[in-house]
């Protein structure tokens, strides 16, 4: 989900920006020492995971792992969004500068979300808790991309074969696959760190 250069306009450029601002700014504050180690971790799966990546249109089908950041990070995980996705655009050409702000807010409201998502969902069954966050942040991200797509460019909408269509029905398998991996690896923290999950980032 790298938007590149130059495909969203100024204005969705800087309201982009300023959201995901807000959102690093929210997550930066008051970080405890120990809380270091996992964000760096989850950083740098992200930025590793995410690399994986096949070009749709303006966009790209990659591993997101929103749901996972988000349970295992709490409001720290635009921090760690961000921050990947600076380093795979400066390093990779993965994304572009100047969609860092929209790239960054398509995956780190649903990270934000899923976090409560998982706390609110009743039982202790890790991996079921899981595949629903995984699940509902791959389709949180999808719809944010399609708003940002949209909103910049009206023509990415157009026609039975749109970039938009086509962003939605490649993103139909790693909405499953997100599902399983998120799960998965929720239930083995939980297995072997469960403090990891339950403190959040909170």
């Amino acid at each position: 989900m790298h938007l590149a250069d130059g495909v969203i306009n100024v204005p969705t450029i800087a309201a982009t920006y300023a959201g995901t601002a807000a959102l690093v700014g929210y997550g930066i504050g008051k970080i405890k020492e120990e809380e270091i180690p996992k964000i760096s971790l989850m950083t740098g799966t992200f930025f590793a995971v995410s690399l994986i990546s096949i070009p749709v249109g303006p966009s790209s089908i990659h591993p997101l792992i929103a749901g996972l950041i988000g349970v295992m990070l709490g409001k720290r995980a635009p921090v760690a969004i961000f921050i990947g996705l600076l380093f795979q655009a400066l390093l990779f050409q993965h994304g572009g500068l100047t969609t860092l702000g929209a790239n960054t807010l398509m995956l780190a409201i649903p990270a934000l979300l899923s976090h409560t998502l998982y706390q609110r969902i009743k039982g202790d069954n890790a991996m079921k808790k899981g595949m629903i966050v995984g699940a509902t942040a791959t389709i949180m991200s999808v719809i944010l991309l399609v708003a940002v797509l949209v909103t910049s460019q009206p023509l990415f909408a157009q026609g039975a074969a749109s970039v938009v269509n086509l962003i939605i029905i490649g993103h139909i398998p790693l909405v499953v696959i997100e599902a399983f991996v998120t799960g998965s690896a929720l239930q083995l923290i939980m297995k072997s760190r469960p403090n990891w999950i339950t403190g959040g980032g909170h």
